[in-house]
């Protein structure tokens, strides 16, 4: 029997130890802010809305409108209210800087009774008419 010799393994010599380079820590300075304007929106304002809620139910089938002088109004034709509920009309008119002259009318064809309506731009305003 041939013996075949065993093949010892080189152990080579351990890795030098490298020295780490340690980073001292400092506080961080603070960044200075340079101050800014504040922040302008670029949307443009909401117009002053006039709403002019009428309480009266005028029946099934019929609507109210609205006649006299301010935006969008006319003392010739009406304008249409919406109706919110089966006794809630409601108008909304657009900005202006004067006072709001008006009667409601039924059908456009049906005058209120008693004077006009005033109402100061911009307000709310929840009004009971009798015909």
């Amino acid at each position: 029997m041939k013996k075949t010799p065993i093949k010892t393994a080189k152990i080579s010599a351990p890795a030098k130890k490298v020295p780490v380079k340690t980073v001292k820590k400092t506080a961080a300075t603070p960044v200075k802010k340079k101050a800014s304007a504040p922040a302008v929106k670029t949307s443009a304002a909401k117009p002053i809305m006039t709403i002019i809620t009428a309480k009266i139910d005028i029946g099934f089938g019929n609507h109210l409108y609205l006649r006299g002088e301010g935006p969008g109004l006319s003392w010739d034709m009406g304008l249409p209210l919406d109706c919110v509920t089966d006794d809630q009309w409601r108008i909304a008119l657009p900005e202006t800087s004067k006072p709001i002259l008006y009667k409601f009318l039924i059908n456009d064809l049906t005058w209120s009774a008693g004077p006009d309506y005033i109402t100061e731009p911009g307000k709310k305003v929840t009004l009971t008419p009798s015909f």
